[in-house]
């Protein structure tokens, strides 16, 4: 029998990952640089033909493309490049809590009380990653239950709103450097959305570890790899 009775209440933490979070996000205060507000339908192209060809403008163009990464870059922790560069993607370790992992170029980091870390895309409210972390006595995923058994409690109590039909796809379990991992996939329909998600847990350092990610249903079948890559690149480490 899987129990997670002895965990924290953290539905309001995991609720991140039910419900679409639309408009307003507030940036991390805590990342090197001012904290700042984005609305996301205040994100808008500007018409190349509104713009008046002028004499550098070219050039400032193409400068903008390559200052651009390097503006993002300036925002990360001292600990972010901590991990193997791969292309699309920026890395995140944290030190302290002792994981890391990848997330797509461009999402943002967004505060959310309970939550570790999130990085979200401004524009797609359900594409986002995020990481939780509780304590535990257990020393080993495998306690509380199979690959699945896990998936179902998790889903159901934390990962899902109570309102919303919930299937697990499949889930898995694999090791790397001698701790065990799950990972499942799942959907969450709500009444005037799905999301399709993808969670990987595992426990060390007295806690009890869990990334999820995922996008609306409707967008799944361009982001499925994408979102492969952040869930797959988790990994935690003593500390």
């Amino acid at each position: 029998m899987v129990s997670l009775q002895k965990f924290p209440s953290v539905h309001h933490a995991y609720l991140l990952n039910a419900s679409p979070q639309q408009g307003l996000f507030r940036i991390n205060p805590n990342r090197r640089g001012p904290g700042f507000l984005i609305r996301s339908e205040q994100v808008s192209e500007v018409p190349i033909s509104s713009c008046q060809d002028r004499p550098g403008r070219r050039q400032f163009l193409a400068m903008g493309s390559t200052i651009a990464p390097l503006l993002l870059i300036s925002y990360q922790t001292p600990t972010s490049f901590a991990a193997e560069s791969k292309k699309g993607f920026l890395p995140v370790t944290d030190k302290k809590d002792g994981y890391s992992f990848f997330y797509p170029f461009g999402w943002q980091e967004v505060v959310v009380d309970g939550q570790d870390k999130v990085f979200k895309d401004v524009i797609e409210p359900l594409e986002s990653v995020s990481v939780n972390v509780i304590p535990t006595i257990k020393h080993d995923i495998r306690d509380f239950g199979s690959p699945q058994q896990v998936a179902e409690t998790l889903i159901k109590k934390f990962l899902a709103s109570p309102s919303q039909k919930t299937k697990v796809i499949e889930a898995s379990e694999h090791d790397v450097e001698g701790k065990t991992y799950y990972t499942f996939e799942f959907t969450a329909q709500a009444p005037n959305f799905t999301r399709h998600a993808l969670a990987a847990v595992c426990i060390g350092n007295g806690k009890f570890y869990t990334l999820t990610t995922g996008a609306n249903e409707r967008r799944w079948g361009k982001m499925k790899d994408r979102l492969r890559t952040v869930v797959d690149s988790f990994q935690i480490f003593n500390v």
